[in-house]
């Protein structure tokens, strides 16, 4: 009796390791499953929110995106790759340490999801900090692309802005790290206002997005001018960005990032020139 106590006792056992072992094999095969899903798309939108915004552009550029993510040929956009998805998470940078989640890493794989996707966007505030640190914000975003829980075709970091970077590393040796790590940047520089002689502002701000920011194979920009232009150009940038296609018309592609003759150390020398103009701009 005690014999047959004791062999149910083992079997009651090995039963119970067989179920843990099938039960944590399920688990970790459940995470790889997340981990490798496959998307069209990975795509960071890296929005500014320097304080040399005023609250009213900020506004207008948080509704573009919102508007875009609600807009059908967006969704048809989304939904026409191989996969028939796209992982996006935005987020709102200024400074070299004010880097902030808003949208965290999300599946959109239907006109509902994306909708979603703006809803809750459109709810969330709107934070606003110094400075503006380009450099920062793109090796955020890259850092990013490890969490991301997808497999990509394609990974893109979208970066807006409205001024050089002026906090942080120097741009141009970061945006060659993020491009030689396999990550396509585009940019969305916002030119609204006349420059002024801070060093908030530079003249021919696409010229330097151009030349300093954006860069991979097939990277574009496009420039906001005016106020009106802010839900259309989010609009046709997202479209391109999603589907794939070369840039047309009035958005600037860029093929060779290295030779356009713009000053990637701008920003860097302005800041350097306000805080010490004893030393002078250099």
């Amino acid at each position: 009796m005690r014999w047959r106590l004791g062999l149910s006792i083992r079997r009651g056992a090995h039963s119970f390791v067989l179920t843990v072992v099938a039960t944590l094999f399920l688990t970790f095969a459940g995470t790889a499953a997340i981990a490798q899903t496959k998307v069209d798309l990975e795509l960071v939108l890296a929005v500014d929110v320097s304080l040399s915004m005023d609250l009213d552009e900020q506004r207008l550029q948080r509704e573009g995106y919102v508007a875009a993510f609600r807009d059908a040929e967006i969704h048809k956009a989304i939904t026409s790759g191989p996969h028939g998805r796209i992982v996006v998470t935005y987020i709102e940078w200024a400074g070299s340490t004010t880097q902030t989640i808003i949208m965290p890493w999300t599946i959109l794989d239907s006109p509902a999801a994306a909708e979603a996707f703006a809803s809750k966007l459109e709810q969330a505030p709107i934070s606003r900090a110094r400075f503006t640190s380009i450099s920062a914000a793109l090796s955020f975003s890259r850092d990013l692309f490890a969490s991301s829980g997808a497999a990509g075709i394609r990974r893109v970091i979208d970066v807006s802005g409205d001024g050089p970077n002026n906090a942080g590393f120097p741009v141009q040796p970061i945006r060659d790290e993020v491009v030689a790590a396999g990550i396509v940047i585009n940019g969305l520089p916002i030119m609204l206002k006349a420059p002024t002689s801070s060093m908030f502002d530079i003249p021919d701000l696409d010229q330097y997005y151009a030349s300093c920011v954006i860069g991979g194979t097939g990277s574009f920009l496009v420039p906001v001018r005016d106020l009106a232009e802010f839900k259309l150009a989010i609009r046709r940038k997202l479209l391109l960005e999603i589907s794939g296609l070369m840039p047309q018309a009035r958005i600037i592609p860029v093929q060779n990032t290295q030779d356009d003759g713009a000053d990637c150390l701008a920003g860097e020398k302005l800041w350097r020139g306000f805080y010490f103009p004893e030393r002078g701009p250099n």
